[in-house]
C-alpha cells in the first residue's frame, strides 16, 4: 500500500471511529448498525467492513484509540522516581482529559447490563495494558533500589487513583466539571510526592529524590 493510500485509509478509519462513538452515545450500542455508521462517516459499506467486520471489532478500535498515548513512549527509565512518575502522571492526566475517554466510559456504563463484553474489552484492551506499563515502571524502580515497593499492583492503583479521582471521575457525574491546567499539575505533583514518600527506600545505598 502506498503512503497516499495509507493516509487515506487512516483518515477513513478515523471518520468511522468518530461516527461510531457518536452513534453509540446517541442511539446505544445495540441500536446502531454498521450500515448507519458507514452512512454517517461518509464511507462505503465495503470500506467499513474491510476495516471493521463487526461492531465488536469497531468497539475494540474505539477502546484502543482512546487509551493510546500521543507519543506511544514506554515508561521512563528507572533512576529517579519523582521525575519518572511525573512524566507518567502528566501523560495519564492528559489521557483522561480527552473527550473520547469520557465518551468511552459513558458507552460502557450505559450498555453494561446488556453487553458486559464491552466492559471486558475496555478493561483488557485499554485500562489493563496501561496499568501494566505503570506497574512495570514501579517494579523497575524497586529493583533499582530507588523505592521499596513490595506490592506494585497496589502502588500503581494508588498512584493512578489519586489522579483519576480528581481529574476524570467527576466529569461523568457533574455537568460542566472542569479542572484547570494549573490544578491538574498540582494534583499530579501531589500524587507523585505522596507515592515517593510512602515507598521511599531506606538503608545504606538508598536513592533519594528531590
Amino acid at each position: 500500500m502506498t503512503t497516499y493510500h495509507q493516509r487515506v485509509a487512516q483518515e477513513k478509519r478515523a471518520l468511522i471511529v468518530t461516527a461510531a462513538t457518536a452513534l453509540f452515545l446517541e442511539l446505544g450500542y445495540d441500536r446502531t448498525s454498521l450500515a448507519r455508521i458507514a452512512e454517517c462517516s461518509g464511507v462505503s459499506r465495503a470500506t467499513l467492513f474491510k476495516q471493521f467486520p463487526s461492531k465488536a471489532a469497531l468497539f475494540d478500535a474505539i477502546v484502543t484509540e482512546s487509551w493510546s498515548t500521543a507519543d506511544e513512549e514506554d515508561p521512563p527509565p528507572a533512576g529517579n522516581v519523582v521525575d519518572g512518575l511525573g512524566i507518567i502522571g502528566r501523560r495519564y492526566a492528559e489521557l483522561l482529559s480527552r473527550p473520547q475517554m469520557t465518551d468511552l466510559f459513558r458507552i460502557v456504563i450505559a450498555e453494561l447490563p446488556r453487553f458486559p463484553e464491552l466492559a471486558h474489552a475496555q478493561f483488557s484492551h485499554g485500562k489493563m495494558p496501561y496499568f501494566e506499563s505503570v506497574r512495570s515502571y514501579l517494579l523497575a524502580e524497586h529493583e533499582a533500589g530507588t523505592v521499596q515497593v513490595e506490592d506494585v499492583d497496589l502502588a500503581a492503583t494508588q498512584f493512578l487513583g489519586m489522579i483519576s479521582n480528581y481529574v476524570f471521575w467527576p466529569t461523568l457525574l457533574v455537568p460542566g466539571w472542569e479542572v484547570s491546567a494549573e490544578r491538574v499539575a498540582q494534583v499530579v505533583d501531589e500524587a507523585v510526592h505522596t507515592i515517593a514518600a510512602r515507598y521511599a527506600a531506606t538503608g545504606p545505598g538508598a536513592s533519594t529524590n528531590d
